[in-house]
C-alpha cells in the first residue's frame, strides 16, 4: 500500500494550490480520509478529514481548504485557497482516518513522502 502525495510549491501570499494523493494497492471507498501537515519545528497534525457527519476543518483553515475524493481515480486531493505564510508545512494525505474530539487521527498509520507547500510574504 502506497499513498503518492504531489502538487506542492511555491506560492505567494493569497495564491491557491491543490494537493492530490495517489492510492495504490487499497481502494479507500469505505473508509474515511484525511489531510495532516507538519510545519518545520512542529509536530504533525489532522487539518482535515471526513465523518458520516461530513468534512471536517480545523479552524486556521475553514472556509479556505477543501477536501474531495476521487474513487474512479483512488484519489484524494485538498485544494487550498487564500494560502498564509503559516500555511507552510510538508502536507501528508491519509486514508482510514477517525475524527475524535475535533482531532483527526490516521488510524492506519500510513504515511507518504508528503508535499512540500511554501507559502511567501
Amino acid at each position: 500500500v502506497q499513498l503518492v502525495e504531489s502538487g506542492g510549491g511555491l506560492v505567494q501570499a493569497g495564491g491557491s494550490l491543490r494537493l492530490s494523493c495517489a492510492v495504490i494497492g487499497f481502494t479507500f471507498d469505505d473508509y474515511a480520509i484525511g489531510w495532516f501537515r507538519q510545519a518545520p519545528g512542529k509536530e504533525r497534525e489532522g487539518i482535515s478529514c471526513t465523518s458520516r457527519s461530513g468534512a471536517y476543518y480545523i479552524d486556521s483553515v475553514k472556509g479556505r481548504f477543501t477536501i474531495s475524493s476521487d474513487s474512479g481515480e483512488n484519489k484524494i486531493y485538498l485544494q487550498m485557497n487564500s494560502l498564509r505564510p503559516e500555511d507552510t508545512a510538508v502536507y501528508y494525505c491519509a486514508a482510514g482516518t477517525t475524527l475524535v474530539d475535533g482531532v483527526c487521527n490516521n488510524d492506519f498509520g500510513l504515511w507518504g513522502q508528503g508535499a512540500q507547500v511554501t507559502v511567501s510574504s
